[in-house]
């Protein structure tokens, strides 16, 4: 999976969610996932959009999941989802981010709160 160097920041906490994200924008990287990765590495991110549910089927490892709506507001969060699992964001979700469990916590993201991304370059 490539790796940009483009930080997704909670504006409404002033913290940090990842500072690393790959994006998955088209069909079969929606339908790929993290599907066949062993992990993810701290403080990276998978963006899928659009999205508003996901599954960790065939996963081997858990994830925080967090989903925004069209403006960026999260509006659902789930913490440590384990493999075989569905989650639904909400009706409003346009946008889910996975991340390594524990990311949710660490950055203080609740619903409600503001989220940005910032662009960058590719990470090797």
């Amino acid at each position: 999976m490539k790796f940009r160097n483009c930080k997704i920041q909670n504006k409404t906490r002033n913290t940090i969610v990842a500072g690393k994200t790959a994006v998955a924008d088209t069909f079969f990287r929606r339908l790929k996932g993290l599907l066949g990765e062993s992990s993810l590495p701290e403080g990276a991110a998978l963006v899928i959009k659009p999205c508003s549910a996901i599954h960790t089927f065939g996963m081997r490892f858990a994830i925080d999941v967090i989903f925004l709506d069209r403006n960026n507001r999260v509006v659902k969060t789930c913490a440590a989802v384990k493999p075989n699992k569905v989650f639904i964001g909400s009706r409003n979700a346009a946008v889910a981010i996975e991340l390594p469990v524990g990311s949710i916590e660490r950055a203080g993201v609740s619903v409600g709160d503001w989220l940005s991304v910032e662009e960058g370059d590719h990470v090797p």
